[in-house]
């Protein structure tokens, strides 16, 4: 059975009174995996992971500290996520033996941070690495790898296809502390460099990732 890892944008679990696209999303990853697919999907800790990161760092928390609490976040997201669905493990794996361990069952894993120092979408990348991943799908709060940041700049202008390698040379002198990771950080760009995974930025929109699983993206995809 093929493997697909999806990274989930920590936006996604704003929860602000419309938990509608978090419906759709487990919905469409529900459908994924019943169409024959191992579905790993790692959540993001997003705005309350930063917020919480921001708090801990004025009372002089050291940045593993961070780390470990951007994790524990990023891991209440997931187990919410396990709600959404029958067909997931209510588990949240907490090694990469587990994640494999828990295919197994052929349902849903889903899972947040694993280790300190590592960015969701590190971990992501780890997965796809470890799994095999036929797919590693960013699904992310734009809609795939720009010129500059689309937030910012309005005439930012997306790139459907860009290498690791030019890639990386975009982030390799960003600043990296806990909760400041934009997109694709070095580790998780390293990871997949060094394996080869098919890679593809998009919007975290449950159409967006659908069309990705069926080799349709409209975002940015990052080869080796």
């Amino acid at each position: 059975m093929k493997t697909v890892v999806i990274k989930l944008s920590g936006s996604l679990f704003s929860f602000d009174k419309d938990y509608s696209q978090v419906k759709k999303i487990t919905k469409t990853l529900d459908e994924i995996s019943r169409n024959g697919y191992n579905v790993v999907a790692v959540a993001g800790g997003g705005k309350t992971a930063r917020n919480m990161q921001n708090a801990a760092r004025n009372f002089h928390a050291d940045e593993a500290f961070l780390d470990q609490l951007g994790i524990d976040v990023s891991r209440i997201h997931a187990k919410i996520l396990t709600t959404c669905t029958t067909n997931s493990c209510q588990d949240i794996p907490k090694t990469l033996d587990e994640v494999v361990r828990y295919l197994s069952s052929s349902k849903i894993v889903f899972t947040g941070g694993l280790s300190p120092g590592q960015s969701t979408n590190a971990t992501a990348a780890l997965i796809a690495e470890r799994t095999k991943a036929k797919l590693f799908v960013n699904a992310t709060d734009v809609d795939g790898v720009f010129t500059s940041d689309p937030r910012k700049n309005k005439n930012a202008k997306l790139i459907k296809s860009i290498t690791t390698k030019n890639l990386l040379s975009k982030v390799v002198d960003n600043k990296m502390s806990a909760g400041t990771y934009d997109l694709m950080d070095l580790l998780s760009l390293k990871i997949i460099e060094r394996s080869k995974i098919p890679t593809i930025v998009i919007k975290c929109d449950s159409g967006r990732i659908k069309s990705a699983i069926s080799g349709k993206s409209k975002g940015t995809k990052i080869t080796s």
